[in-house]
């Protein structure tokens, strides 16, 4: 024959069961807030690093000041390549000229052969 608790035991239980479930629920919350506040905390400092080096802590304004730098660092990459090219098209002319005149004597003033 089975045993039934009685209806008093049974709704301890419950409360007990809904105490703990209770506990949990305050123990997540109180993680929750933690996290939130040390996000928020975080997000102002970065925002006062962001007002003090670029003058504003607006994300539009700083997405528009970052693609303003990224164009302003392709243009002087370009303009680096170029003077690059310039060098290196001025090295190989230099070689060139100094590579034919080491190739073909020069005549000396005397108009006679070197030797």
């Amino acid at each position: 024959m089975a045993t039934s608790e009685p209806t008093g035991t049974s709704s301890e239980q419950s409360i007990e069961e809904l105490q703990r479930r209770y506990q949990g629920l305050h123990t997540k919350k109180t993680q929750a807030e933690t996290l939130r506040d040390e996000a928020k905390k975080r997000l102002d400092e970065l925002k006062a690093q962001a007002r003090e080096k670029y003058g504003t802590d607006d994300a539009a304004e700083l997405q528009k000041k970052l693609d303003e730098m990224v164009a302003e660092n392709a243009r002087k990459v370009a303009e680096y390549k170029t003077h690059l090219d310039t060098i290196d098209q001025g090295l190989a002319e230099v070689e060139q000229k100094f590579a034919a005149s080491t190739s073909s004597p020069a005549p000396s003033s005397t108009g006679q052969p070197r030797r």
